[in-house]
């Protein structure tokens, strides 16, 4: 009897050739082995370190958001005490300025206190000079009239003269008693 693979019955009538069936799966199962052996060699090396080259800029890009938003906290809460010590400083030249301006003005109402209180003080003494001298005027003035008096008649027509002639000599300075003797 003949086997079926040779019959023209089975497999033969289909047009396949056993021996070369045979022959297509040992070369195929040769590429196979050969082909799994180079991939797992030098393809799959590869494409794990592409894979492994991926996931570390993955994963450093990850790493950079974090430290970008860390740092953009942490130069939130620098401005935010910048900006607090800023209006501390403002707040503290502020009141130097009023405390400064307050002194000056302190100082400028002593130093004009003090310049009226010399004025009051040196128009008082002028006040009391002119008066001393207008007292002793006074009364060179009536010591002057007196003696006119004395040595002429005591007229009223007399008398109203002496006093008129005094005073018109008293502005020039002849207080003296010596322009008529």
């Amino acid at each position: 009897m003949v086997p079926v693979f040779l019959e023209a019955e089975g497999i033969g009538a289909l047009g396949i050739n056993l021996p070369g069936l045979l022959a297509q799966l040992i070369n195929f199962g040769i590429l196979l082995v050969l082909f799994s052996w180079v991939f797992k060699r030098f393809l799959f090396p590869m494409l794990d370190e592409r894979k492994k080259r991926i996931e570390e800029g993955l994963q450093a890009s990850e790493e950079a958001k974090e430290q970008l938003a860390q740092t953009e906290t942490e130069v939130a809460a620098e401005m935010s005490r910048a900006r607090q010590e800023a209006q501390g400083i403002v707040t503290q030249a502020q009141q130097a300025s009023a405390r400064i301006q307050e002194e000056a003005r302190e100082s400028a109402r002593a130093d004009s206190e003090q310049l009226i209180e010399r004025a009051r003080q040196e128009i008082q003494l002028e006040r009391d000079a002119a008066i001393s001298d207008l007292r002793s005027e006074f009364a060179d003035l009536t010591i002057t009239a007196a003696e006119r008096v004395i040595k002429r008649s005591l007229d009223r027509k007399a008398h109203g003269e002496i006093i008129e002639e005094v005073l018109a000599d008293a502005p020039t300075g002849d207080s003296g008693g010596s322009s008529q003797n």
